[in-house]
């Protein structure tokens, strides 16, 4: 029989299809036995194409009859050998392999006695007919196999290798089809044959859907699959254009007059269908889960999943609360469209919900030792709520309730989500329920940093306000003993009105001191406050002048004292951008720890480019180097009898709020100097020369 033009494109086309099988093949997994008699099956195939279409054998030939035989044998024994990996100790493997050989031989036989002459004659010669009865015999046997195959194969693996039966299946059940329309028609049909081409094109994607799918088999389809969606996408919608189309054109053919206008009227109708299928989340929904379930070896794409998952989770492009992110990034995993949040309250007792996405706000909790907790098994199990023993009285308030997945975090419970029925059904299995436990786990942690950034806050709110309230403490000792030395002095000046004047001055300054210090304390939380050690802002009319604070700090020290202390300028003066009274009370403080520590004290104001530098020196006994660097300014290390250890401590965090710095310089037996340095915002020559004008330097 010579071969026409379509039956040699068919075959070319054929071994085409199977060539770019084996390239799969090839490219992708480890060598493996199976994977090598795949590819021998598929060789086998490719080539009897190949050469049926070069015209280089023909099927009415001995040449022709061996490449046939030759390629339904090998798929046979590939058959043979999955049945054995699946039964490997049964004696039915032992049997089936027997037949094969059986036939085999009598296939091998029946070609080696084939005459070559026309099969059209009424009785046809023994060996030819022989060799059609061997081509049926062994499209039969490959039929059984291929049912013993399925049937054998454990229900729940059947999804691996279906495809894989019905395109085996086909192929030998088809060619028993032709051979007995050549043994009852003492002729080949030349349409039959033809079609046989078309069955091995067809069966060659189904051979490679299930190599996908099966892992030994070894094909991974690297190809993305948001372009598979969109081809198949485009494809789709092409074919259902071109059908209308069509449907247009026999409609003017029937009706001329009718006809341009029922062609248009279908091709709006399809586009406009298309855009309204197209933008349904559900349709989207479904051909992404059978493109991803037919076509890739895995439902998922790991590292495309993973990678979305951490965005949603981190990146917050939408600005959403973190709760809502958590929830969006499971959904996302089993196709959800909404879902709530629950997580594990304070005190560890009960499980409050937390947030909603696409859901009903509502106030519940859940115990901790309820039944329902239990079933997540410690974080480690997805509950499936349609079959859940135990159903709480909130489950109510979500509708279409579909999952709770668990928030495990460091071996511990902190949450878990309930998510609702997607909008395209969706069988859940090992993988996603893996996929899930994974993210859940990243989530949690997502759920636990926010808990501790609350904390955090909450911990830094209650830190500023201890400190502020330390800092008033020390304020209102300094103002206490201020109070007391009027009260021991008042004895010893009765009837003197200018002590008289000098109390009223100090007390209304101590009431005015301790009512400011008073309203600042009940500044509400994320306030501003000065003296308690937050920043201020300063207004530049504010700004205040430092060497008129400190000559008013050094006169009233002077006049409540009675004490032996000195100020030096340089003749210059500049202004600071620190609230006056911090920068006050930093003044008096050093001022009296001087005094406490030495007889005489010497306080000097040097202007430099773009700083000030306030000295405040006595000839006490000094301080260790130790001291310095591990007490001095550690709060609530006082060395002195009643003190509270917060006033140097106090004085270097307002100078540092405000820009600058205070250093220390001491030795024992030789004083202590303390260095306020502070960035200078403004300075010129005051024109007025300096107060004492002391020598010498602790």
């Amino acid at each position: 029989m010579a071969s026409t033009t379509y039956t040699q494109f068919l075959y070319a086309a054929g071994a085409a299809a199977y060539v770019l099988l084996i390239v799969l093949l090839l490219v992708s997994g480890r060598a493996n036995n199976t994977r090598t008699l795949l590819i021998t099956a598929c060789a086998a195939t490719g080539a009897s194409c190949a050469l049926i279409a070069s015209g280089w054998v023909s099927v009415l030939e001995p040449s022709g009859a061996i490449v046939e035989l030759a390629c339904f044998a090998i798929w046979c024994l590939f058959v043979l050998y999955l049945l054995h990996k699946q039964q490997p100790n049964q004696a039915a493997t032992l049997r089936f392999v027997n037949v094969f050989g059986i036939l085999i031989s009598i296939s091998i036989l029946s070609c080696a006695f084939f005459v070559p002459e026309a099969f059209y004659p009424a009785t046809g010669s023994l060996a030819a007919l022989g060799e059609v009865y061997s081509r049926i015999a062994l499209g039969i046997y490959g039929l059984l196999l291929v049912e013993n195959l399925f049937r054998n194969t454990a229900p729940e693996f059947r999804w691996h290798i279906k495809f894989f039966c019905i395109a085996l299946g086909g192929l030998f059940a088809y060619s028993i089809i032709l051979y007995a329309d050549t043994l009852l028609f003492r002729r080949l049909s030349i349409v039959l044959w033809d079609g046989r081409a078309i069955c091995l094109i067809l069966a060659a994607p189904l051979i490679a859907v299930s190599a996908a799918r099966k892992r030994d088999w070894a094909i991974d389809v690297h190809v993305s699959r948001t372009v598979v969606f969109h081809t198949a996408t485009l494809v789709v919608s092409g074919l259902f254009l071109v059908g209308l189309a069509l449907t247009g054109g026999l409609v003017r053919v029937i009706d001329p007059g009718w006809g341009d206008l029922a062609e248009v009227a279908l091709v709006l109708t399809g586009l406009t269908a298309l855009v309204v299928l197209l933008a349904s989340g559900a349709v989207r929904s479904r051909l992404q889960r059978f493109l991803s379930e037919n076509f890739f070896t895995h439902r998922y794409d790991y590292r495309k999943q993973w990678l979305k998952s951490i965005d949603i989770l981190s990146a917050n492009r939408n600005k959403a609360a973190v709760q809502t992110r958590v929830i969006t990034a499971i959904a996302d995993v089993a196709d959800s469209p909404g879902g709530t949040l629950w997580v594990r309250d304070i005190d560890g007792a009960a499980f409050c919900w937390a947030g909603s996405w696409n859901c009903p706000a509502f106030a519940a909790s859940e115990a901790i030792e309820s039944r329902f907790i239990s079933l997540f098994r410690g974080g480690e199990w997805v509950v499936e709520l349609a079959s859940s023993p135990v159903k709480p009285e909130w489950l109510a308030e979500i509708r279409n309730a579909w999952l709770a997945v668990p928030l495990p975090h460091q071996d511990q419970l902190i949450g878990f989500v309930v998510l609702v029925r997607p909008r395209a059904s969706f069988d859940l299995d090992r993988e996603t329920f893996d996929l899930l436990r994974i993210v859940s786990r990243q989530a949690a942690a997502h759920v636990a940093e926010q808990q501790f950034a609350q904390a955090l806050a909450e911990g830094r709110q209650l830190y500023d306000y201890g400190k502020r309230f330390a800092f008033l403490v020390h304020d209102l000792k300094n103002i206490a003993g201020q109070l007391s030395m009027i009260v021991q002095n008042s004895r010893y000046n009765e009837g003197n009105f200018e002590f008289y004047q000098d109390v009223l001055h100090t007390v209304h300054a101590a009431h005015d001191r301790m009512s400011n210090l008073l309203q600042k304390l009940r500044l509400r939380t994320g306030e501003a406050i000065g003296v308690e050690g937050l920043i201020v802002p300063i207004d530049v009319e504010e700004l205040i002048v430092p060497i008129d604070i400190v000559n008013e700090v050094v006169l009233a020290i002077r006049q409540s004292r009675r004490v032996n202390i000195g100020l030096e300028t340089d003749g210059r003066t500049a202004t600071v951008a620190m609230d006056a009274a911090a920068f006050r009370s930093v003044i008096l403080h050093l001022c009296e720890n001087a005094i406490e520590a030495s007889d005489e004290v010497k306080v000097r104001v040097h202007h430099q480019q773009m700083r000030v530098q306030i000295e405040v020196a006595d000839n006490g006994p000094g301080m260790s180097p130790e001291f310095i660097r591990d007490t001095l300014f550690q709060p609530f290390g006082s060395t002195k009898e009643g003190g509270f250890g917060i006033g140097a401590y106090q004085a270097r965090e307002l100078i540092r709020a405000a820009g600058g710095d205070l250093v220390v310089a001491s030795r024992y037996g030789q004083g202590t100097r303390m260095s306020v340095l502070l960035p200078s915002t403004a300075s010129r020559l005051a024109g007025r020369s300096g107060i004492g004008n002391l020598e010498g330097g602790g």
